[in-house]
């Protein structure tokens, strides 16, 4: 496991808003887990913030996916300590792993040191690329114009386009500014589904029932720019279907917003919606 230290003296000398925020477990070099769960009880964390139990979800792989996942913990406790890799590489069980199914797996890390938009860049093509229907999972939901525009533009052409988010996030000003898209949303007839079962924190894109995104990053500017993720993207039809079938199980128990619902909500909700929105590139 490897976490960012934090402290007076380390934030002279470095960012304090760089963040690991990758999930990725390896078993003997040849079982591996990674998308959005922490290393804490659902049922305890963060209860006292009144937002339910958390809601999450993990892959498990074997294959050469699982080679990819080590090597980009590999690369993280080389960031951390400066051991060197040879040190690490010794100690992580590295080994090559066969095809033990069929389905064709990338696992993308991404973050500080590696290309800034490589991430958000495939999941605007995934974004552009959906024909038919397109549905995203997140907590947070922050986006910049370029993803605005994905998403008016699949709506526009006839994608059913779905985005699921948690009643309550883990954070007021997240909340505020992530509803401040929403009218927008809604007008161009996208569905914003509200989850009531928790905290809904798992990060999921599914496209047409052919391809799925599942991994560690939000639909925000941090996890584009600034954090540390991992994301898989999965072409597989029997994978993407229990994705989207565990989509289906969070739509359930999720109220959908309409247009004319969202324009009455209280004037002074939107004032504060469009103040936390100034404010979306630092959140």
């Amino acid at each position: 496991m490897t976490v960012l230290d934090v402290g007076v003296v380390r934030a002279v000398f470095e960012r304090l808003d760089l963040r690991n925020h990758r999930k990725i477990v390896v078993i003997d070099g040849e079982i591996g887990y990674a998308g959005s769960q922490n290393l804490a009880d659902p049922r305890l964390f963060k209860q006292d913030e009144d937002v339910g139990e958390w809601v999450d979800a993990m892959a498990r792989m074997t294959g050469p996916a699982v080679e990819a996942l080590q090597l980009t913990l590999l690369g993280d406790w080389e960031f951390e300590t400066f051991e060197g890799v040879e040190h690490m590489g010794e100690q992580l069980d590295l080994r090559r792993n066969r095809p033990t199914g069929d389905a064709v797996v990338q696992v993308v890390p991404s973050g500080p040191g590696l290309p800034q938009s490589a991430i958000q860049e495939l999941i605007l093509t995934a974004i552009y690329g959906a024909q038919r229907e397109l549905v995203l999972t997140t907590p947070y939901f922050i986006p910049d114009d370029a993803m605005m525009k994905a998403l008016v533009s699949a709506s526009g052409r006839g994608v059913d386009v779905t985005l699921v988010v948690p009643f309550k996030p883990d954070g007021h000003l997240v909340k505020l500014a992530s509803q401040a898209y929403f009218e927008e949303l809604l007008e161009q007839g996208i569905k914003i589904a509200q989850y009531r079962g928790g905290l809904l924190h798992t990060k999921a894109i599914t496209v047409d029932g052919e391809v799925a995104m599942f991994g560690s990053v939000n639909l925000d500017m941090r996890s584009f720019y600034l954090n540390f993720e991992v994301s898989l993207l999965v072409y597989s039809g029997a994978f993407t279907g229990d994705v989207r079938a565990l989509q289906d199980r969070y739509l359930k128990s999720s109220r959908l917003l309409t247009l004319e619902g969202w324009r009455a909500r209280p004037m002074l909700l939107k004032l504060l919606q469009q103040l936390a929105q100034l404010l979306s590139p630092l959140l």
